[in-house]
């Protein structure tokens, strides 16, 4: 069509199309306050919304700002950070990765905030994000933008979890601590100062070092010299918590009111002293500094100091008497985490702006723990033509002409001087081939063309086949259900009668193209595929006929420029308002599933077009699973129980990091899929099924740990290593802890066990990695070994050393074994050989019935070479001790056997313990309870026999 359309045209569009109303057609948006909306910008792939719509003024925004960050290594400046990826506080309170980046120039707003006193000064832009608290009681937060701050605006505080809970202060550390603040160096080593009255408090941690009398003062000799430097902030937790307690006692103090403060000369220490705090998960209120008078002859000088928050402390952080006395008296002064809005001025800064691109939760963490908001930095802007051209990829004329044809716009066109050909002046068209409205129209009539031919009497097999599944002609009505007649051209004639032409079709994917044009879809029920905004950019497509079985059973649209499987779900055009609404997306895996999951009271139900649910499909859904700051709906995926229905769910285990919202698993325990199940059940049969949900790793890691026999040790092992590998495959580091804990409860182990074996099992992936880079396998990477169940356990391992040493003592001194021997068993020997060589023993008498041949009596006994040996090794070996042993030394050994047979025992009730419901099964949890608080009992029994404990 030639000519330009015509600005009132261009006008009256921006009028009647409602950015807000065009943009949900795409994402899912919540009001954000003060008539802007909410949702996850379509631009990027995001996990918390920071994509803005203000139908006021019709224009879209993302966000940024500047200012001093709180990183993992201590507080940096933005600009500092800018280019690389730093680990900040997130708003979760967890240490997360995010890359900086400056966003261009920019005019900054002052904002003025107080707390305690202190008032300090914000520079951030108009559009900046941040979180003040919200609710009668103050608890929930609520998200404005720089320019809606309001003096009084209290806002929201992040800290980083505590570290310390179940950690104690290294003596050490203490002692590292306390002598680089009160201490000296002392030629290559330093000295600590300790005086009254903290010499008595403070003695105890420095008890293997000189002591010398100074005064009223003691002074301790040999310490090190690193004692008077700052530790690594990559110490252990327990290292750093004693530094910060020695620290604290010597320049510390606690008031009568019970606030905490530290106070030097030098602030460095005090910002040393905060990223400390920062690492241990310990509030600071900030470094202040006062100016005080110097001592005669010297002028005045500053003093600075940071104050804890109190009840981030624990009672053995004091070490001195006076100061946990008053931390513990019962009134404490009150201090205000969060800081208070003063005011928020205009400046005239106009300058290099800033920000963090944060996935969790779109905020991080500034200096002080004030928690910020961020955006990924599109910088897109525009109006709702603009948004159509950049998301669709459209001309603006074709833009245009979408929107007037949705919005009933007559367009009228002009001649253009310059050729634009409906394009804007100073906008020229970019050349492509058919427009992409000509394709949507395309389809639109196919459609429509589809389900006509579905009611003439060619379609009757269509129809049998739709009845036989349940479906009426109301039901592929409402879904748009078409059918292709068996013709070669019927569609390519009947669409080139309405002004297309044939590169047109074949670009829509309609017309397929061999000696001659001709319909793709042929003798076939179809589908058709919309886009979220309800236009049709392909079909899906069943085979009907018997006699066309050298043809493909399922037939799809392929790739064009509107239709790619990657990205479409079919159903979205029907389920994004219920999925935006409920908060539930249901993931079937075909038409006739979605079909039934709606008609039967489950709304939100999509599938995939002939591909596996992927990335793609993952970040179309999340668009509409947006409730309020963060995705907090549910994606249910449908499997068969069988095998490849596992398979499917592990790999949609593996993507699972693509949802923030909640991932379910719902199997049908007979095998039906939604569509059967409605059919023989009824509707209420197919709610069920979603209603019984299971979350997705539970499913995915229960039929893993299933396979194993969990009563035996090596079961477990097995279990763990193959659930290790399968938790070590998720990107998304967050959740591996998460994992590691769920399947340390269905195997029985402990966590850390966990934990440990999904780190090796990361390690091990990663070799492989590392292969595929440099082309040759790595030095170091282990040859393939077998189970560690069909492996026989070797005669030297060490983990068998104790066992080796009690019986060269039971057949080299039989006579000091004496009563100690009736209280060992086969059960205490678990290599194979050894355990023969016991059972031999006991068969021969015991230790008692031992004679002057009592060694070659034994090996004459023995059932194969393998225990003759042994024994051979063990009556000629040196016995573990220099001394000649008596029964106490034998005793001890005997002990120490069945201390570790007690620990085996301990452990296989732990694990099934970990693994009982003690609601479902009370009688069992109780009593393996008390069985296992009877072992704890033996082996304390046990352990204080060693130690010589009466």
């Amino acid at each position: 069509m030639a000519g330009r359309i015509r600005e009132d045209d261009i006008a009256e569009v921006r009028e009647k199309a409602r950015i807000d109303d065009v943009v949900s057609q795409y994402v899912a948006l919540r009001n954000a306050g003060g008539g802007s909306l909410k949702g996850l910008c379509p631009f990027h792939d995001e996990k918390s919304p920071s994509f803005h719509v203000t139908p006021s003024r019709g224009f879209f925004h993302c966000l940024a700002g500047e200012t001093r960050v709180l990183t993992w290594e201590g507080v940096r400046e933005i600009r500092d950070l800018a280019g690389g990826t730093h680990r900040v506080l997130g708003a979760h309170g967890r240490w997360i990765d995010a890359p900086f980046k400056a966003y261009g120039v920019q005019p900054l707003l002052r904002i003025t905030v107080s707390r305690n006193r202190e008032v300090k000064e914000l520079y951030a832009t108009s559009g900046h994000r941040w979180f003040v608290r919200s609710g009668t009681d103050q608890t929930k937060r609520r998200e404005v933008v720089t320019t809606g701050l309001v003096r009084g605006h209290r806002l929201t505080s992040t800290f980083p979890g505590t570290r310390i809970a179940e950690s104690t202060p290294s003596p050490f550390g203490i002692a590292h601590g306390f002598t680089y603040g009160d201490g000296t160096r002392s030629g290559t080593g330093s000295m600590a100062l300790l005086c009254p009255p903290k010499d008595m408090a403070m003695l105890k941690w420095f008890p293997n070092n000189k002591t010398t009398a100074f005064g009223p003062n003691l002074l301790v000799h040999h310490l090190p010299g690193f004692f008077k430097s700052l530790p690594p902030l990559d110490e252990s937790v327990s290292y750093l918590y004693g530094w910060l307690a020695g620290f604290f006692a010597a320049d510390g103090c606690v008031s009568a009111e019970g606030a905490v403060i530290l106070s030097s000369a030098d602030r460095r220490d005090l910002e040393f002293v905060r990223d400390v705090c920062t690492r241990l998960g310990i509030g600071t209120y900030g470094i202040t500094t006062q100016v005080r008078e110097g001592l005669p002859g010297r002028g005045p000088s500053e003093l600075h100091r940071i104050d804890f928050v109190s009840e981030d402390l624990r009672e053995d952080f004091f070490l001195i008497d006076t100061h946990r006395e008053r931390f513990l008296a019962p009134s404490k002064a009150f201090a205000r985490r969060g800081w208070m809005v003063q005011s928020v001025e205009e400046t005239d800064r106009v300058e290099e702006v800033y920000c963090a691109e944060v996935e969790d939760g779109h905020a991080f963490t500034l200096e002080d723990n004030i928690l910020t908001g961020n955006c990924f930095g599109c910088q897109e802007g525009g109006d709702v033509i603009s948004f159509l051209m950049k998301h669709d990829g459209l001309s603006f004329g074709e833009a245009v002409e979408s929107l007037a044809d949705k919005y009933g716009v007559q367009l009228r066109r002009e001649e253009d001087p310059g050729g634009g050909g409906g394009g804007r002046s100073g906008a020229p068209e970019r050349p492509r081939g058919p427009a992409r409205a000509r394709l949507v129209e395309a389809n639109r009539l196919a459609q429509e063309f589809y389900a006509e031919q579905l009611a003439t009497p060619d379609a009757l097999v269509g129809r049998q086949f739709l009845g036989e599944r349940g479906f009426d002609q109301a039901a592929a009505a409402q879904f748009g259900v078409g059918f292709a007649p068996r013709g070669g051209e019927v569609l390519l004639r009947h669409l080139q009668q309405k002004g297309f032409r044939e590169e047109e079709l074949v670009a829509a994917g309609l017309v397929a193209v061999g000696r001659s044009a001709y319909d793709r879809f042929r003798g076939r029920l179809l589908w058709p595929i919309r886009e979220a905004n309800g236009d049709t950019i392909g079909f899906g497509a069943r085979r009907l006929y018997d006699d066309d079985r050298n043809e493909a059973k399922y037939l799809n649209t392929p790739e064009t420029s509107l239709y790619k499987k990657s990205q479409v779900l079919y159903g979205l055009d029907l389920a994004r308002r219920e999925i935006a609404k409920s908060m539930q997306a249901v993931v079937v895996e075909g038409y006739t599933d979605v079909m039934a999951c709606h008609l039967s009271g489950v709304p939100t139900a999509v599938a995939t077009c002939g591909t596996a649910f992927g990335d793609e499909h993952a970040r179309v859904l999340r668009r509409f699973l947006l409730d309020h700051e963060q995705l907090r709906g549910e994606v249910i995926f449908t499997f068969d129980g069988d095998a490849a229905g596992q398979k499917a769910a592990i790999r949609a285990f593996e993507g699972d990091q693509n949802f923030v919202s909640q991932t379910y698993v719902a199997v049908e325990p007979t095998g039906l899929d939604p569509c059967d199940l409605r059919l023989q059940q009824g509707d209420a049969a197919v709610r069920e099924l979603i209603a019984r949900r299971v979350p997705l790793y539970r499913f995915v890691l229960g039929n893993v740990v299933s396979k194993y026999d969990l009563d035996r040790a090596d079961g477990r092992v097995d279990a763990l290593r193959e659930a290790a590998r399968l938790v070590s495959s998720i990107r998304d580091r967050s959740k591996v802890d998460a994992f590691s804990r769920e399947v340390a409860g269905m195997i029985g182990v402990d966590v850390e066990e966990a934990r440990s074996e999904v780190k090796r099992a990361q390690n091990r992936a990663a070799r492989p990695d590392q292969h595929r880079q440099t082309g040759r396998p790595a030095a170091d990477a282990p040859p393939p070994q077998p189970p560690p169940r069909q492996q026989l356990p070797d005669l030297r391992d060490p983990r068998f050393s104790l066992e080796r040493d009690t019986l060269k003592l039971v057949i080299q001194v039989p006579a000091l074994v004496g009563r100690t021997a009736a209280e060992v068993g086969p059960n205490d020997f678990l290599h194979p050989t050894y355990r023969a060589v016991w059972e031999l023993i006991t068969k021969a008498g015991g230790p008692s019935s031992a004679t002057a041949d009592w060694s070659s009596r034994l090996r004459d006994a023995a059932p194969d070479p393998a225990v003759s040996g042994a024994i051979a090794a063990l009556t000629v070996e040196p016995l573990p001790t220099a001394r000649q042993p008596d029964e106490a030394y034998v005793a001890m050994h005997v002990y120490r056997l069945q201390e570790l047979t007690v620990n085996r025992r301990i452990a296989e009730v732990k694990s099934r313990l970990q693994r009982t419901n003690p609601v479902e099964h009370p009688i069992d949890y109780n009593r393996m309870f008390g069985e296992l608080v009877a072992l704890e009992q033996h082996r304390r029994t046990l352990r204080n026999k060693v130690v010589g404990t009466p």
